[in-house]
């Protein structure tokens, strides 16, 4: 059964375009032009995927985004933001967005986009069908990868669907490092170059959540000139 995706997105052009792409790789397709129709079709349940824009008319898109977010409606969302709004690309992020592809954009890496998220669940939902996966602690972090929750000494922490998959990956090969482009191959599924700021955002919002200090982190480290790694000192843990 082919996947079905909800875009919402006021530019008519944008959305003929987007859909007729979509729908030739063989997706089921969708469009609204306004937030609150936009919200009320995602809060049906009927789609796997979200592309949403910021820019639309009624309820805007990091609202619509952070509402479905509360209602623990996790169907992924690829976010549309303005080149130069760098401010609600992060504030995507930060409620709930999974990915995020600036304007202009070119119709083929969006197309790449959305095959990219799909191989990612299909992956999960394959390894999860594999085995349950023990939960794993690192000093005091503690992952749950059945129920994809963490905790960081004992208090829950709300991560976004990346966020997780990041800290997880990191986890499971603590101690190595990683380059950005690296991450977005292996967590986000594609690699084109100039989205390693993708990395740092998701990198910065991960540490707010789960470090003490996140300017001192002691947890998700930085290796100057290579990328990230998970610190290897919990593990043994």
């Amino acid at each position: 059964m082919s996947r079905r995706i909800l875009v919402i997105e006021d530019n008519r052009d944008i959305a003929h375009l987007v859909r007729l792409h979509l729908r030739d790789a063989s997706y089921r397709v969708d469009a609204v032009e306004d937030g609150s129709e936009g919200l009320a079709r995602a809060r049906s349940g009927h789609y796997d995927l979200i592309i949403l824009d910021l820019m639309l008319p009624q309820l805007d898109g990091l609202e619509l985004c952070r509402r479905l977010r509360a209602e623990e409606n996790h169907t992924p969302i690829l976010m549309l933001t303005a080149k130069t709004a760098e401010v609600d690309r992060v504030l995507g992020l930060e409620v709930g967005a999974d990915d995020y592809l600036t304007k202009p954009f070119s119709i083929h890496e969006l197309v790449a986009r959305v095959n990219a998220l799909f191989r990612r669940i299909d992956t999960l939902a394959q390894r999860s069908e594999a085995a349950t996966p023990e939960p794993i602690h690192a000093g005091g972090v503690a992952i749950d990868p059945t129920t994809r929750s963490v905790s960081i000494d004992g208090r829950a922490v709300s991560l976004t669907a990346r966020e997780f998959d990041l800290l997880l990956y990191l986890v499971r090969h603590a101690g190595r490092v990683y380059s950005r482009t690296q991450l977005l191959d292996k967590v986000w599924g594609y690699g084109h170059e100039g989205y390693e700021h993708t990395v740092n955002s998701h990198i910065n919002r991960l540490r707010a959540k789960i470090e003490r200090s996140p300017a001192d982190p002691k947890y998700v480290l930085t290796v100057w000139g290579v990328g990230y790694k998970f610190t290897d000192k919990y593990v043994d843990d």
